[in-house]
């Protein structure tokens, strides 16, 4: 006699789903539990405070304003420096590229140390608006850029504890007042 062809498989049995079930729900516990535990800052919130510093290679100019520190980009916070092309006229009447000048300045301040800032917010344009002062060095104590530049002349002070380094700059002439310059022509309303 020959043996009977089955056709249909018999129905697993409800044991047979338990052990892919247990693994899921154990998966979707370890997930929950290291979804607890992970950032709190996603989806694009960032640190109301942040600290960022680069070395003496990682720091370039990049206006009076903004300096770029190895990838990042920070604004200087509380000051507004003339855009790079932008005239200014002495008191001969004569145009300067007042915005060049103003990186120039800052470069000089940088003197080729590396920088630390403190981080706020940002800008309109997504830059980090900071703090900055230059690293100490071997040859020279940290110094803090904001003020240095408002105070040697080369920005104006947008916040009040700025507004008197602004003043004693165009009282003593220097950087963009030295020898009777005017501000720029954007300028003119504001200051």
């Amino acid at each position: 006699m020959l043996p009977r062809r089955r056709i249909f498989r018999p129905a697993p049995s409800p044991r047979a789903w338990r052990g892919p079930l247990l693994l899921l729900g154990l998966a979707a516990g370890t997930a929950t539990l290291i979804g607890l535990g992970g950032p709190t800052q996603l989806f694009g919130n960032s640190p109301r405070e942040q600290d960022w510093a680069a070395g003496p290679a990682e720091v370039r100019v990049v206006d009076g304003e903004t300096l770029r520190l190895a990838d990042r980009i920070v604004r200087l916070r509380g000051l507004d420096a003339p855009a790079r092309g932008q005239a200014c006229r002495d008191s001969a009447g004569r145009e300067f590229d007042c915005g060049a000048g103003s990186a120039e300045a800052l470069s000089r301040l940088l003197g080729g140390r590396g920088v630390a800032c403190r981080v706020r917010g940002r800008d309109r344009f997504g830059r980090g608006l900071g703090q900055c002062s230059t690293l100490a060095g071997t040859d020279a104590a940290g110094m803090e850029l904001n003020g240095a530049l408002v105070s040697a002349g080369w920005a104006l002070a947008e916040d009040e504890g700025l507004a008197g380094m602004e003043g004693a700059a165009r009282a003593a002439g220097r950087g963009l007042w030295a020898a009777g310059a005017r501000a720029p022509e954007g300028w003119a309303g504001r200051h």
